[in-house]
């Protein structure tokens, strides 16, 4: 695809880290949001401006989405001013996670346009899409997959999981079924272990020496829970909404969810208490409400 315009829609906190991995890696981009400002800020960054999706896809053949929900992906793909109506498209490449069912509509409602999907959900947060170190589980056509590569190995790494439309979500869903219960997990533990006096750094060194380690307590924990910023750069709306699509999804294909409802369960109360915008490690903040500690790392402030 070389330096051809790309264009990508949807500059929330993971599409503008795209975008600027993009542009830093010589691509051209036209770009959409909702937000005149984050608009703006891609602008200052070196994109060019689009005034809608059709606008995107009139001036680019191939158009990356990243969108929060299924429902937005689905009106900035088919809406009235959407991808669809493009004059030049070719290709979408629909970065979001909006579970499988959305994923073979789209599949099916832009074929008949002649414009082929590639469903290419991402995992590893906006520090991997700042540094071209995403996981990209795409699915779709074989042939839209290996000349859609280059572009997504800046973005990180592709794996074509099946040529069946949606099959990309399902592995997504999978993906971040087991990232929302392992924080879940670390934030009951540390609470538990705070309460019970022990210093919550050492935990933490100690669960990453051993068998407890997960990516919750390698990586979301140092960086934003224990020096209590709570930056990682996700949404706990957001998160709440995949961890709700996988239970549809495992509960549609027949199999046990115990566990899963848990889990679905301590996020919608995070969201309920903590906002759909707060960051998705704010997780540990209704436990520690519960339990009377507050779980920080900060040399000046030990919790005990």
């Amino acid at each position: 695809m070389g330096t051809t315009d790309i264009g990508l829609i949807g500059l929330g906190n993971m599409g503008f880290a795209m975008a600027a991995r993009l542009r830093d890696t010589g691509h051209r981009l036209v770009v959409f949001d909702a937000r005149a400002e984050s608009v703006d800020r891609a602008v200052a960054a070196g994109a060019a401006a689009a005034a809608s999706p059709v606008d995107v896809a009139d001036r680019a053949e191939t158009v990356l989405t990243s969108l929060p929900t299924p429902q937005a992906s689905l009106e900035v793909a088919t809406g009235r001013e959407g991808i669809v109506h493009g004059s030049r498209v070719r290709r979408l490449v629909e970065l979001s996670t909006i579970g499988t069912h959305t994923a073979r509509q789209l599949s099916a409602l832009l074929a008949d346009r002649g414009i082929a999907v590639l469903d290419c959900p991402v995992s590893g947060g906006v520090a991997g899409a700042r540094n071209g170190t995403l996981a990209i589980m795409a699915s779709g056509s074989v042939t839209e997959f290996h000349t859609a590569t280059p572009l997504l190995e800046v973005l990180g790494r592709p794996f074509l999981v099946s040529t069946e439309p949606g099959a990309g979500q399902t592995m997504k869903l999978i993906n971040n079924l087991m990232a929302a219960a392992t924080l879940a997990a670390t934030a009951e533990v540390m609470v538990m272990g705070v309460k019970a006096g022990l210093d919550p750094t050492v935990m933490i060194d100690v669960l990453n020496a051993g068998s407890g380690a997960t990516h919750a307590s390698r990586d979301k924990f140092p960086r934003s829970v224990l020096p209590r910023t709570f930056d990682f750069g996700f949404a706990t709306g957001l998160m709440t909404k995949d961890v709700r699509l996988y239970l549809q999804e495992a509960a549609q294909l027949g199999i046990p969810t115990d566990l899963a409802e848990t889990v679905v369960r301590r996020w919608e109360e995070t969201r309920d208490t903590q906002g759909p915008d707060s960051d998705f490690t704010t997780i540990v903040k209704p436990l520690e409400a519960a339990a009377g500690v507050i779980v920080d790392g900060r040399d000046d402030r030990r919790s005990h």
